[in-house]
């Protein structure tokens, strides 16, 4: 749902589509035809944005015929009738008319997950990148507790990262509101724990996620911005927008492996290391930790990450006196032993991988989260709340100025911003060395255009020249980029929208028109 996983996570496709042939049954929930449909027992091809509408549809369905489990719910769950008042206007037929997916498709589809002896929900940025983005998820964790399927092997929620180690950095503290050990940093014990071990009062208010920082930066707020391993420049909405926010700081400090769209405008550029110069850990999206070991030797002229931060704070006037990732390591399996008090070096290296919590070195580590639920091991006041969620149209819609709908994401070859893979990556066989505008034949032929034509596409914030690539991935009315490609910079046509509790933009919808210039 949400994930167009052969291009984005192939390895994990890979996996899919190799359970298909043991009998895996496969819903794709997606916008586009991607790639997965031709493996997929059903696809249910939603307009976009509408994934409330369908998962409360499906709810609906579900408690309507009774197909949950009532002493699951009691045992484990609580604002049961909250959530069943919530979706009682869902109907099949209702949803239908906001998602384009058939009553019967609805139906089908809310019976066969909820009488599956397993079954799990993969999803990515498709559903997060939305101004109701944790709505979104907080409907499939509605799904997953309302069928009891969570908690055991091969059942369960499956967010895919967007890149590697995201679940580690954030793990790490690299999220506003969390400490290292993913842990609040309201929490006053555990905060008390580092404050003690580094000798300093932490702030126990949570930090601006990046789009307030952003925020900030236009009303005069943050007049300086340290950025590390991230290109904003290409990979945020809006992009005349970000360049001119950027463009307005005092100090645009870059710490990365490559000079990245960002680093150009910077006043600072601090050259960093690669995956395979550097020691230390990986955090994988199923919470399994492994080593990662120097395989090459890095130019004498750049530095690991963390001696980068080391040196910055000696130099600040607090000593961080490190001589290697292992020692940060053992720092952190003291501090946050709960997660991570049995996984030294060399149990990793023994043992190959192991999944926090594995909070001492007889600890088996956790492969399955949440096993309390059909362990009945479940104390007082533990109990899991449902939270009933609105359907709401994205922010905005196509008009007769701007008829279509675009959408973006990842193409196969290019990773992420294409910073690593357009010019670097001399093995990797990039087939589409360009960016497209994909539309649906039914559109080209109203627009007299072919594959291979240039077009113009606008939207109320900017407008980029592109070809186009005639395909039925697409239904009528959607059109689909990437932003990989700087010279197709697609960004320049998203909507500067947030959700308000993530902070994560609307990359997944708005409204451009699109001229032939032929």
């Amino acid at each position: 749902m949400g994930s167009n996983t052969t291009e984005a996570h192939p390895i994990i496709a890979n996996r899919m589509k190799k359970a298909v042939k043991s009998g895996l049954k496969i819903i794709v929930i997606d916008p586009r035809r991607i790639d997965m449909v031709k493996s997929s027992h059903r696809h249910l091809q939603i307009n976009v944005g509408s994934d409330i509408a369908l998962m409360n549809a499906m709810i609906h369905v579900i408690i309507e015929e009774e197909l949950y489990n009532p002493a699951f719910i009691d045992q484990f769950t609580v604002d049961f009738d909250t959530l069943k008042e919530q979706v009682k206007m869902y109907t099949p037929e209702f949803a239908s008319e906001i998602t384009g997916v058939a009553p019967q498709d609805i139906i089908e589809t809310a019976r066969e997950y909820a009488t599956a002896d397993k079954a799990m929900i993969a999803y990515t940025l498709g559903i997060t990148e939305h101004h109701c983005g944790v709505n979104n998820v907080f409907d499939i964790a509605n799904l997953a507790l309302l069928t009891g399927h969570i908690g055991k092997e091969g059942s369960g929620i499956m967010p895919l990262r967007g890149q590697n180690n995201v679940q580690g950095a954030g793990d790490m503290g690299c999220l506003p509101n969390m400490m290292p050990g993913a842990v609040s940093i309201t929490n006053d014990k555990y905060r008390e724990r580092f404050e003690e071990a580094w000798n300093v009062k932490i702030n126990p208010i949570a930090g601006d996620t990046q789009t307030r920082a952003f925020e900030k930066m236009e009303m005069g707020g943050v007049k300086a911005l340290y950025c590390i391993g991230e290109n904003p420049l290409m990979a945020d909405v809006h992009m005349t927008h970000t360049r001119k926010l950027l463009e307005g700081l005092d100090l645009l400090i870059v710490q990365d492996i490559f000079l990245t769209e960002t680093a150009k405008l910077a006043d600072v550029v601090l050259p960093a290391r690669s995956w395979g110069e550097v020691e230390g850990t990986y955090t994988n999206t199923d919470r399994r930790i492994q080593r990662v070991r120097k395989a090459v030797d890095a130019h004498p002229n750049t530095k690991d990450d963390w001696v980068i931060l080391c040196e910055l704070s000696e130099l600040m006037g607090y000593q961080m006196n490190y001589n290697n990732s292992e020692e940060i390591w053992e720092e952190l399996r003291e501090l946050a032993w709960e997660m991570y008090g049995g996984m030294p070096y060399s149990r990793l290296d023994k043992e190959y991988s192991l999944h926090y919590p594995c909070p001492d070195e007889s600890h088996p580590g956790t492969f399955i989260l949440h096993e309390r639920y059909h362990n009945h091991e479940i104390a007082s006041g533990k109990q899991s709340p449902f939270v009933p969620v609105t359907y709401t149209e994205p922010v905005e819609l196509p008009d007769e100025e701007y008829p279509f709908t675009l959408t973006t994401g990842r193409r196969y070859e290019s990773y992420n911003t294409h910073t690593q893979t357009k010019f670097y990556a001399s093995g990797v066989k990039i087939k589409q060395k360009e960016e497209t505008v994909d539309m649906h034949p039914e559109d080209a032929e109203k627009l007299g255009v072919e594959t291979g034509d240039v077009v113009e596409v606008s939207s109320r914030r900017g407008s980029l020249q592109v070809n186009v690539k005639v395909t039925e991935q697409v239904s009528p009315g959607l059109v689909f980029m990437s932003f990989h490609f700087s010279e197709v910079p697609t960004n320049v046509l998203t909507i500067n929208e947030f959700d308000p509790i993530s902070g994560t933009a609307e990359f997944k919808a708005c409204a451009v028109k699109i001229q032939s210039l032929k």
